[in-house]
């Protein structure tokens, strides 16, 4: 697999943290800092340390796993310890982990300082194929998800395939809903090429063509303006089901891809309604939705507090929720504005659907 080349930087496949090292070495950064959480700091730093051995000059910065964690409070614990290290502006963060770590950490680099540089290795499959191509930075304020963050570009991303393997099967499916909405989006050979394979251990090649398809969106419109809401796909009720989760099911709370898979049934049911979606399509779109995750259990009592965060969505426009619809499968149209009772119905079609309880 081929090197991508994005918006003004590689992002790396083949040998990539080689290529991290070579990347380093051939640099004039003064120090480099290295932040992880404590799962891949235990799992993904001894492979890295690896390939950096013989190295100086560098520190790392450990922050708890998980969403809690991307929230202005451990950003400034992030900042103090760039400050007790002495970091300048000639130094470089490393952010190794997940969707969290990337965001959080070039957060914090692109604000440290007016702006440090910073690269991305992203440890799981969420990471690699969504939260660390783009240059989205971002942390969450009240539970209302990336409220805060710049569009600030990495240096370079370098995706190891092999950490892959250290992951449960439910981060493996997480990653998956972000490959599942790239195909129903943007590609429908794509998304039947998804159907036909192993999920539960998605090849490397799978992962490459999801990178590439939303490498391809960002570089066409890096700032969000037009063609890159298409990504915000099952993310208007799927960020408002995953704060709700957070917020309620304390250490059993949803994971990003399991919000954004119930997020896509739901916009997938709006489309019907809204965007021309066929009716066959939406049931294909549901029966390999919902034979890959577990339901979740939402009831009709909390569709006002759903609605409430919705709301407070980033992607929302003079006051109106804003939603990015499928007119087929491969293609979509974006700002549609959804009403209170459009959501409400969508909502009301997801709890209908027949498969396995989530508890």
């Amino acid at each position: 697999m081929d090197t991508i080349k994005s918006i003004g930087y590689p992002i790396y496949f083949s040998d990539s943290l080689g290529q991290l090292a070579n990347f380093i070495k051939q640099s004039k950064y003064s120090r480099f800092f290295i932040l992880t959480d404590e799962n891949t700091g235990k799992h993904c730093l001894p492979l890295l340390n690896e390939k950096l051995a013989g190295m100086e000059n560098f520190d790392l910065i450990e922050i708890n796993a998980g969403e809690e964690s991307k929230d202005i409070d451990f950003c400034i614990g992030v900042w103090k310890m760039l400050i007790d290290f002495g970091a300048d502006r000639q130094s470089l963060m490393i952010n190794l982990g997940g969707g969290v770590v990337s965001d959080l950490g070039g957060f914090a680099a692109s604000t440290f300082k007016r702006g440090i540089d910073f690269v991305h290795v992203p440890t799981t499959l969420l990471s690699q194929v969504d939260a660390s191509v783009g240059g989205k930075t971002g942390i969450d304020i009240d539970s209302i998800k990336n409220i805060i963050g710049t569009f600030t570009q990495p240096k370079a991303v370098f995706i190891e395939y092999d950490f892959l393997k250290t992951l449960p099967a439910r981060q493996i499916l997480s990653g998956l809903a972000e490959m599942l909405k790239h195909g129903l989006i943007c590609d429908s050979g794509y998304w039947s090429l998804l159907k036909a394979s192993d999920l539960k251990k998605p090849a490397p090649e799978l992962v490459y063509y999801s990178v590439e398809i939303k490498n391809k969106v960002v570089i066409e419109d890096p700032k969000e303006m037009g063609i890159r809401k298409s990504l915000n796909f099952g993310h208007t009720v799927g960020h408002a089901v995953e704060t709700y989760s957070l917020l309620n099911d304390g250490g059993k709370a949803l994971s990003h891809g399991e919000a954004v898979a119930i997020g896509m049934i739901c916009e997938s049911f709006l489309s019907h309604k809204k965007a021309g979606l066929s009716a066959d399509e939406l049931e294909e779109i549901v029966n390999v939705i919902s034979g890959l995750y577990p339901k979740y259990s939402i009831s009709e009592d909390i569709f006002a507090e759903l609605y409430t965060y919705m709301q407070k969505d980033k992607k929302n426009q003079n006051g109106k929720i804003n939603c990015t619809l499928l007119t087929q499968i491969g293609q979509y149209s974006i700002d549609h504005v959804c009403t209170e009772d459009e959501l409400y119905e969508s909502l009301k079609y997801y709890t209908k659907i027949q498969y396995a309880t989530f508890r």
